[in-house]
């Protein structure tokens, strides 16, 4: 199982917010770039980093930021943010994104997800946030009428490699994750799920891993000092 330490971008500085409210944000470092380094040296093996900014604005802020990170950092990295046109993936992939993840789009515009995942195909990843169960959208502002599990069956059904599910109310709480929901999808999806809100433990990584997971998020634990990040990379290493 693969651990993505996350890096969320508002404003120019690494930031986290609680449950997604851009109201409840914390700064951890004022250079994204310096913490993907730190991450990096820590032997992270995968970056996930998410342009707040672009979620919520659809401004690309921290396009050159970000592109400076993929340059910079000679790890593999997803980025997710207002990922809403063909030129911004082209864009992102061409300056050393490994994978582009679409969320708020791959709802309000079934057209552009096709073929974003027509073109490009494993390089697309899709993020299902979730809210009681039904999609979140517009940088997790607004709830859709839909639900995540019905939703992950047109997406598998398109061709989509990856998703990233997310139960906002786990996010940022340091509760654990929505380990039912998770498993739910995982079982009836042969997609790579990538588990996202509330990895806190390393109790909480073993569990994603024999659920047979993809890989998972961590971000406020390992900014609160919470969970180490070698310490959870030993988990994942002896994996059975």
């Amino acid at each position: 199982m693969i651990l993505f330490p996350a890096i969320d971008i508002l404003d120019g500085k690494c930031v986290r917010l609680k449950q997604g409210d851009y109201d409840e944000q914390t700064i951890y470092h004022e250079s994204p770039l310096e913490m993907a380094k730190i991450w990096k040296n820590k032997g992270a093996e995968f970056l996930h980093i998410v342009d707040l900014d672009a979620a919520r604005t659809n401004e690309v802020r921290n396009k050159t930021l970000i592109q400076s990170i993929t340059k910079q950092i000679d790890i593999p990295i997803q980025v997710g943010g207002g990922i809403r046109t063909m030129k911004r993936i082209k864009t992102y992939l061409s300056s050393g994104v490994n994978r582009v993840i679409i969320g708020t789009a791959a709802i309000n515009n079934p057209q552009f997800l096709k073929e974003a995942v027509t073109t490009y195909k494993e390089k697309i990843a899709v993020s299902l946030d979730a809210r009681n169960g039904f999609i979140a959208t517009e940088g997790w502002e607004k709830t859709s009428t839909v639900k995540a599990i019905d939703f992950v069956k047109k997406l598998e059904k398109l061709g989509v490699r990856t998703i990233i599910y997310t139960d906002i109310a786990k996010d940022g709480m340091l509760q654990g994750p929505n380990f039912k929901e998770l498993q739910e999808i995982n079982e009836k999806t042969s997609m790579d799920v990538i588990a996202s809100g509330g990895v806190t433990s390393k109790k909480d990584i073993q569990a994603l891993q024999q659920m047979n997971l993809y890989g998972a998020i961590i971000g406020k634990a390992l900014y609160d000092g919470n969970l180490e990040l070698e310490a959870a990379l030993e988990v994942t290493s002896n994996e059975n």
